[in-house]
């Protein structure tokens, strides 16, 4: 069909509402599958398709556990992996997963640091804040960096982005709230030393209460505000079957590349 990568979100429980106050829009109703398992199965089916995590939520994870399951499926895609992550807002998975919903974002920092070394190098010695690894490391190894993509919108997200990250998934429309984050991300680039050009922007459309003119004009204004690539969601537009699911990504396809 011409797409070139296909994103997966992440979630590892699903909360109910009427116990818990949330500020997500995902309840215990919603079904996700677990993105390692599901990716390693569609890398298995693919040749050429590119895989994303967009976003997983890192913290609320062991990093060593992380950067293995990442090594491995890059591995097992041929470098076609690549992660992105974010900080979560469901403290109910923090509490079963048995990580710090309060340090989430300070802690992200250090365990992107740490897996880096760890598909960089067959031993590491690593002491930080939050980890220690003594002479240890993860085998097999892939053989291209995996790009770490950044989720969020808060401006400490879009700092650490713009330091330790690859590129970036705004969630939104592109307004003149989107062009203010864009024109803040590209400052801190530069401020870290970094060339703007070098750095992904990557949003998201939805079939939900669009239409081919309304995907058009989402597409260009995103292209002007200095996207680099865009992708298309068919999550809750009310599509009965896989078929249904299909051919509006193929409709979405259609129109915006015209």
């Amino acid at each position: 069909m011409g797409f070139d990568h296909l994103l997966i979100y992440d979630h590892v429980l699903g909360a109910d509402p009427s116990v818990h106050r949330m500020s997500g829009p995902y309840t215990d109703e919603h079904p996700f599958h677990e993105v390692f398992v599901t990716l390693g199965f569609i890398a298995a089916c693919t040749r050429d398709l590119g895989l994303a995590t967009a976003v997983l939520i890192l913290p609320q994870r062991q990093t060593a556990l992380v950067a293995k399951q990442a090594a491995q499926l890059a591995v097992l895609s041929s470098n076609r992996f690549r992660l992105g992550v974010g900080s979560g807002w469901n403290h109910v998975e923090y509490e079963a997963l048995n990580e710090n919903f309060r340090n989430r974002g300070r802690r992200q920092e250090e365990q992107i640091e740490l897996m880096r070394q760890l598909w960089s190098n067959h031993l590491v010695d690593f002491e930080g804040e939050f980890h220690k690894v003594t002479a240890a490391g993860i085998e097999p190894r892939p053989s291209e960096p995996i790009e770490v993509w950044f989720g969020g919108a808060h401006d400490r997200q879009l700092r650490r982005a713009a330091k330790i990250g690859d590129g970036w998934f705004p969630v939104g429309a592109p307004n003149a709230d989107s062009a203010a984050m864009v024109d803040a991300i590209q400052g801190y680039l530069r401020e870290n030393g970094r060339d703007p050009a070098s750095f992904g922007i990557e949003p998201q459309a939805q079939i939900r209460g669009g239409n081919p003119e309304l995907w058009v004009s989402h597409a260009e204004r995103w292209a002007d505000l200095g996207a680099t690539a865009i992708s298309i969601a068919t999550m809750n537009a009310g599509l009965a079957d896989i078929d249904e699911h299909i051919e509006a990504v193929r409709q979405y396809r259609e129109a915006v590349t015209a």
